[in-house]
């Protein structure tokens, strides 16, 4: 039964096309556009920042073998009715270097919408100890939206998968 489900997952997996890049849609144009709009993020009236821990490796083994995942930041906004907007996303590595900057913009998240990025599994920059902040703010207090690292990879018959939970380091009014 298990070699079943394995092979029904490997083959869900090699069936779906994947895109390169999560911001274009498969005729090549940049669908994070669509998301991006021109407000003063100081005028919302909530705002925090959330910490993520993101794994571009783990050990196996001893310190010296290193299994390299493939790592998804996930942002959802759980609110039915009220939006989101995410100002900044930032990637860093195990000593706290800024690795990559992913917003120019912000992104509105209308109720419901979610949004990914992802660190490839080839793209080692991170380390064991990567992570991501996420600035983002809302109009109303309430909002509990999901900041989420998901890490997953498969070498051979042996697969990884696995969740972080994101947590607030600055909720300011």
């Amino acid at each position: 039964m298990k070699k079943l489900l394995y092979l029904l997952i490997l083959f869900t997996w090699f069936s779906c096309d994947f895109e390169q890049d999560p911001n274009l849609n498969t005729e090549g144009e940049d669908v994070l556009e669509t998301k991006e709009v021109y407000i003063d993020a100081k005028e919302l009236s909530w705002q925090d920042t959330v910490y993520v821990p993101i794994y571009s490796h783990i050990y196996s083994r001893s310190k010296e073998v290193e299994f390299f995942l493939t790592a998804t930041l996930s942002i959802r906004n759980t609110s039915l009715t009220d939006s989101i907007y995410v100002e900044n996303i930032n990637y860093y590595d195990t000593n706290g270097k800024l690795i990559r900057k992913y917003l120019d913009k912000i992104l509105l998240l209308h109720p419901m919408q979610s949004i990914e990025y992802v660190i490839e599994e080839e793209d080692k920059a991170g380390g064991a100890g990567a992570n991501f902040m996420v600035y983002w703010g809302a109009d109303v207090s309430q909002l509990n939206p999901i900041f989420q690292g998901i890490m997953i990879s498969v070498n051979g018959q042996q697969g990884v998968a696995f969740r972080t939970d994101g947590i607030s380091t600055s909720r300011r009014e």
